[in-house]
């Protein structure tokens, strides 16, 4: 197998220096372009999924505003990307909005290790408790946005990311329209659904201006509990664009409240009736207080059947975000632009859980609050308290890039810096028997907090530095090459520190301190050859890392290890993931002078990573879900190294059109990551053994050989498109094979297969003078799937968590556009 791997290491580096050397026949010329000006190329091909030319050297694929609404309008930009090849993001909600029980692999990397931009501004790293970003949902109003370019391999040489070991999505928001006008949108549909979204446009005017200004309400009951999910957003943007340059200004506004699912935990070997009571979903019981306080005894115990997977009152993700950018892109020259954006982002959030106060741990943590007390009477005598999380995020930066044509060269120079001070404090409030009117999941409790567990205050200051050369050797053969600079500087301290004991894996203090990360020399070198007006092959190979996460809530991060002398030993003796990355692959798109068959786009893609230095954290017993997650008493991870992981796959995506009536899409998807070594529960590293079988032995976890949990080996996705006329119909059809559930891969899932349908009218609008108007039917999974959506892999063997997958569901929808 390292003979193997070594060899296509070998090819690979091999292909892109004999791509660098050859001089191929005549062929289109093919200049390269920016990122931004790559999305609106893509964003005028308002009809398909581009599976070609993207990316000069890299595998990308892109969707575009109209198909993204096709799948639902509305959609969240994640939720739409699910049907490009090598991605899988499943969610427990049809919209895709839902952040907590989100899950996002794209060539076996989590959402996690990925880079997230919008416009270029950096979305962070998507982590659910987020400590340096925001979702693409919070960032952007679905129909504002105008396209998606996922960069599956690798991301952006000058991508502003600090996570992205594997590739990019890069979220482009819409232009202003041309033209004055409005468009109104209105869904309504299952579980009371009742979307709103309305849009004015200036049109330009003046000299070069043109603006839009959007609100959007949305709010929908979720389909296995009470809770409403919703929340208000408004967008807005102005765009000046003259012969000296264009100026791009952007605001965005989200608040949204969003009451969560809890997951369920499977034991796959149950060793008692608790562990055996495994339901398909946990609704909480919000807003019927009375049958919450009947769940429980005289003394607040939950059925001793169910204390595992028990019932909340409720629980939910309340999040207010502002974020905004200006940008100017000078044109210096015919030759030079210089572009300059500052941008700046603030989230107050919370995450909040109403439950039971005799289970996970609860007692013991109490206790050490509440010396010598009635613990239920102590929490406001209901059975009940109130766990919070809650967050800020006050970052801004500035992203500064030279784009200069030397002749067959085509120089790019960029910096990015910043600042971000983020926190997390762990608050416990009475839930008061008397007075339950105050609590629900849509706002913190109105009294003070009985105590702060824990409180986290982070500092910490980016700094990344590019450098890129496109080299167009001859009209049909481009070479890119350069590389990245990458520093971070973070600080963290705990101003509260928990009552020693209090936290499940921690039996001190929690980590202070400082961690600079630097690396010098991130390189990348690609290739492009069109070998006909039609084909192209690619090859690029690059080095990535991933900083340590600097969040003091919980995660896989020095911060959340649960003791200094942990966190000084990741600080002066662990290294932060890093992976080099290999790509191949053909691109095809022709089009055929047929009556039948007139065209074809296709795209088949190798890659091989070397992952090295992965980390992994093992949550302590009853507290699933570490410091923030979903263990209702928290707990500290222990954080392992264990070692490199080896990520061989194959994309491959086929468009065939048949003239303007009919679309065929379809893209298959490949991938083995496996971890290098076993790892030692005693050292907390790699031992470079496979000692095979589940068995922990002599604190040897035997994880070598493995599959990294929750990624598919295999995916595929189908689309098909039929218009007649003013009628359009698609089905789209997601196959998501067996995810294996813990890190010895003792345990799995099924394979599941989702369908989704949609119908559209476009009505006479110019009768009624309008300029579009159409009316559409959508369904998800239109089978009526069940199984598992989201899974959550914490542990060694045995067990995990698992989030159902959402029944069918209609939404019909009217847009018309004045």
């Amino acid at each position: 197998m390292n003979i193997l791997h070594t060899r296509s290491r070998a090819c690979l580096l091999g292909s892109a220096g004999l791509l660098a050397l050859v001089v191929s026949a005549p062929a289109f010329s093919q200049t390269p372009t920016p990122a931004a000006d790559q999305a609106a190329q893509v964003d005028g091909e308002a009809t398909s999924i581009v599976v070609t030319g993207v990316k000069a050297t890299r595998s990308a694929t892109a969707i575009t505003t109209t198909e993204i609404q096709k799948i639902l309008p509305g959609v969240a930009p994640f939720k739409a990307i699910q049907t490009l090849p090598g991605v899988m993001y499943v969610t427990a909600d049809p919209w895709g909005n839902n952040e907590q029980n989100a899950s996002l692999f794209i060539h076996g990397f989590s959402a996690q290790q990925l880079g997230h931009t919008l416009d270029g501004v950096p979305l962070g790293d998507q982590s659910y408790g987020n400590f340096n970003g925001l979702s693409p949902q919070r960032a952007i109003i679905s129909e504002n946005v105008g396209s998606v370019v996922v960069a599956t391999g690798t991301a952006e040489l000058g991508i502003a990311s600090t996570s992205n070991l594997g590739g990019g999505i890069e979220n482009f928001s819409s232009d202003p329209r041309q033209q004055m006008g409005a468009q109104l949108n209105h869904t309504f549909g299952s579980y009371g659904t009742a979307r709103t979204f309305v849009r004015l446009d200036s049109g330009e005017f003046g000299d070069g201006n043109s603006g839009y200004v959007s609100v959007l309400r949305h709010r929908a009951r979720a389909w296995d509990f009470r809770g409403k999910q919703k929340g208000w957003a408004a967008n807005a943007k102005f765009v000046h664009d003259d012969s000296n340059g264009k100026l791009t200004a952007y605001f965005s506004y989200s608040d949204k409240q969003e009451p969560n699912e809890d997951a369920t935990t499977v034991f796959k070997n149950p060793t008692n009736a608790a562990q055996a009571y495994q339901p398909y979903t946990r609704p909480f019981f919000y807003p019927d207080f009375a049958g919450a306080v009947a769940y429980l005894n005289a003394s607040g115990n939950v059925p001793a059947a169910e204390a595992q997977n028990y019932r909340n009152y409720y629980s939910a993700a309340i999040r207010t975000d502002y974020l905004g950018y200006i940008k100017y892109q000078a044109h210096l020259s015919d030759q030079v632009d210089w572009s300059n954006q500052v941008y700046y982002h603030n989230n107050d959030g919370a995450g909040i859980v109403a439950g039971p106060i005799t289970v996970a741990g609860l007692p013991n943590l109490f206790s050490l609050y509440f010396p010598g007390q009635n613990l239920k009477t102590a929490t406001g005598n209901s059975g009940y308290a109130i766990r919070t999380t809650e967050y800020r995020i006050d970052r801004g930066g500035i992203l500064s890039s030279i784009d200069a044509t030397l002749g067959n060269h085509q120089i790019q120079l960029g910096a990015w810096y910043e600042y971000n001070s983020s926190a997390a404090y762990r608050n416990w409030y009475a839930l008061n028997v008397t007075r339950p009117q105050d609590y629900n999941p849509y706002s913190l409790p109105p009294h003070d907090p009985l105590f702060t567990q824990y409180a986290s205050e982070m500092r910490t200051n980016v700094l990344q530095l590019h450098v890129q050369d496109s080299w167009q050797v001859t009209p049909s053969l481009l070479v890119q090459g350069g590389f990245k600079s990458s520093l971070q500087f973070a600080s963290g301290t705990f101003p509260v520190q928990p009552i020693i004991g209090s936290l499940p894996g921690s039996a001190s203090a929690l980590p202070e301190g400082e961690i600079n990360t630097k690396r010098w020399f991130l390189p990348a070198i690609g290739a492009k050859w069109d070998f006909t007006d039609s084909e192209q092959v690619y090859v690029n190979v690059q080095k990535n890392l991933r900083h340590f996460q600097p969040y003091g809530g919980g995660g896989v991060t020095p911060w959340s290890s649960g003791s200094q002398a942990a966190f000084d030993n990741l600080k002066f003796n662990g290294r932060p993931e890093t992976s080099w990355v290999y790509e191949i692959g053909l691109r095809s798109r022709r089009t055929i002078d047929s009556s039948f068959l007139t065209g074809i786009e296709a795209q088949v893609n190798y890659y091989h990573v070397d992952f090295s230095d992965r980390l992994l954290g093992i949550t302590p017993p009853g507290a699933i879900g570490g410091i923030g997650g979903s263990g209702i008493s928290g707990g500290t991870p222990a954080v392992f190294n264990v070692g490199g992981v080896k990520t061989d796959g194959i994309d491959a995506a086929l468009t065939l059109r048949f003239g303007q009536v009919f679309s065929l899409y379809n893209a298959v998807s490949y991938n083995r990551s496996i971890y290098d070594s076993d790892y030692s529960t005693i050292t907390g590293a790699a031992t470079g053994t496979r000692i095979g079988g589940i068995a922990t032995v002599g604190g040897v976890v035997p994880t070598g050989g493995k599959l990294i949990p929750v990624s598919p080996k295999w995916m595929n996705k189908t689309v098909a498109t039929l218009t007649l006329g003013d009628f359009d119909a698609q089905m789209i059809g997601d196959y998501v094979g067996r995810r294996v559930t813990t890190f010895t891969n003792d345990a799995s899932v099924k394979s599941v297969f989702q369908a989704s349908a949609r119908i559209a009218y476009r009505l006479p609008a110019s009768m009624v003078g309008l300029q579009k108007a159409e009316i559409s039917l959508n369904v998800t999974n239109l089978f009526d799937t069940t199984g598992a959506s989201t899974v959550q892999a914490s542990a060694n063997t045995n067990n995990y968590n698992v989030y159902p997958i959402p029944p069918r569901q209609w939404f019909a929808t009217l847009s018309v556009n004045y």
